[in-house]
């Protein structure tokens, strides 16, 4: 998976302006060349009703309208991304349990001083293991969708 370098700088910018709460959003792009590619990182409101500091929770309605928003601009929704507040960037049962295949799920561990590791997993068939994706970060950027 690569990623650009606007769309992981927004991704940063947006959890650490959550944290120490988990924050989250949707990965934009498309699969070329048995690559994935993240174009756009849409940040979303963390919808969990409890447990904000170890749960996130995308509303329906809010993945609905990213994913309308990117097939018209030819792209779609290839993942999801959030944080994990003082905790390594590895899937909790939570994150296991409700992991879908195809999607790819960044997860990035912060403390109060910024971001201290970041990994990629991705899941290929239902009911499968979240595996390590690799992942990296173009050097050229994509402007944001509107």
């Amino acid at each position: 998976m690569i990623l650009s370098r606007r769309a992981m700088e927004r991704i940063c910018d947006h959890l650490m302006g959550v944290y120490p709460e988990e924050g989250c959003g949707l990965l934009v792009g498309e699969d070329r060349g048995g690559h994935r590619q993240v174009l756009h990182a849409a940040p979303v409101e963390n919808g969990a009703a409890e447990g904000r500091d170890r749960r996130y929770e995308i509303p329906a309605e809010r993945f609905l309208e990213e994913e309308r928003r990117a097939r018209a601009a030819g792209n779609q929704v290839v993942g999801f991304f959030h944080s994990h507040p003082g905790h390594p960037p590895e899937p909790s049962v939570f994150d296991r349990e409700r992991a879908w295949p195809y999607y790819s799920y960044l997860i990035v561990s912060l403390s109060p001083e910024g971001v201290t590791e970041i990994r990629s997993w991705r899941m290929e068939t239902e009911g499968g293991r979240l595996e390590p994706q690799p992942w990296s970060v173009e050097q050229d950027s994509v402007e944001p969708m509107r």
